[in-house]
């Protein structure tokens, strides 16, 4: 089959719509699949205001429409709400192509924290117009499906997403320059992950941070005696997940938290506030810990066992997320060039 993935994230930015599709690309190649992502590289674009490490493309329908047409795929997805996925969008109603959708990123909200003067209500206006026109919108969990129900979105369904076991694994702790116990966040350093919750919590040992973003500089001024690593990728980020004994995680917006998963595979008891995403992922005294109280989630993760971290991160498959992903793709009959 030929896939066409339509996205407005892509690498260089560090993110988990892009390791999601990472791992997309990988597991649908080995499984024999002719995949063609339709990115802004190479295309005109200009930062995104507030966040310059995102592109957004500049008027890019006309070439947008011709490549669709030149690759003739099986099938359409269409992964973000940007300027390429509108015109994806716009294409494929023109054509009378069908396509999907997901729903990554909590974007009304994001928006508002950043210009508090737009509603979330007129994101989510926008998001019922763009995500309804998709044969099926995909999310990663029940709970996010019903909230999308409720603001209007229909026909949406599941896709789970997998973790690499392989590479996010327990390692022995060797000593580190930082006084023990570590508590480590690993993601975007912005406003809407709320990383300040966690740096301003009153801790004992140490206070890690990798990853980075619009709010790193400011934060690394404030906190001068947390420790930010930056964005590390891989086996180094592996070392050093692995090297730290609580993973805290302050954000109330994500949809699952991709991240949550790879700590957990690394053994690592997963602190965080009780809401979509983290309820998903933690069971509280096995895993984790949630509660509105960050400190008290994190100081009690310092008594759980990291085996049964690891344990519960086994049952995430990538290989089950690709079947899921493949059955909900609607088949196009005829998108061959002229």
């Amino acid at each position: 089959m030929k896939i066409a993935l339509i996205t407005d994230a892509w690498h260089p930015q560090v993110n988990g719509v892009v390791r999601v599709l990472t791992y997309v690309e990988r597991e649908l190649t080995a499984l024999g699949h002719e995949v063609r992502f339709f990115t802004p590289a190479g295309r005109r674009s200009v930062p995104c205001p507030s966040y310059p490490e995102i592109r957004l493309c500049v008027l890019p329908g006309r070439q947008l429409g011709g490549e669709l047409q030149g690759f003739g795929p099986d099938a359409i997805h269409i992964v973000t709400e940007g300027p390429l996925g509108m015109a994806a969008r716009k294409w494929c109603r023109r054509q009378g192509v069908p396509f999907t959708t997901s729903f990554h990123t909590r974007f009304p909200e994001y928006v508002s924290l950043r210009l508090p003067f737009i509603p979330i209500s007129w994101g989510y206006a926008f998001m019922r117009w763009f995500h309804n026109a998709a044969l099926r919108t995909m999310v990663t969990t029940d709970t996010l499906r019903q909230e999308l129900f409720s603001h209007g979105i229909q026909r949406v369904t599941l896709w789970s997403r997998g973790v690499d076991t392989e590479l996010f694994r327990p390692l022995a702790k060797p000593e580190v320059d930082s006084q023990r116990p570590v508590f480590v966040y690993l993601g975007r350093v912005s406003i809407e992950k709320n990383v300040e919750a966690f740096l301003h919590l009153d801790l004992p040992g140490s206070k890690w941070v990798i990853g980075d973003g619009p709010a790193l500089a400011d934060l690394r001024a404030r906190y001068p005696s947390s420790r930010f690593f930056g964005t590390l990728q891989g086996e180094e980020l592996v070392q050093q997940l692995a090297r730290a004994d609580v993973f805290v995680f302050p954000s109330l917006t994500d949809t699952l938290g991709l991240v949550i998963m790879e700590a957990l595979a690394c053994g690592l008891p997963v602190a965080a506030f009780p809401v979509q995403g983290p309820r998903n992922l933690i069971t509280n005294g096995v895993n984790g810990v949630l509660h509105d109280d960050l400190r008290s989630a994190a100081l009690a993760c310092l008594t759980l066992n990291p085996d049964r971290a690891r344990q519960s991160a086994l049952r995430f498959s990538w290989g089950r997320s690709m079947r899921e992903f493949l059955s909900q793709l609607e088949p196009i009959h005829d998108v061959s060039p002229a």
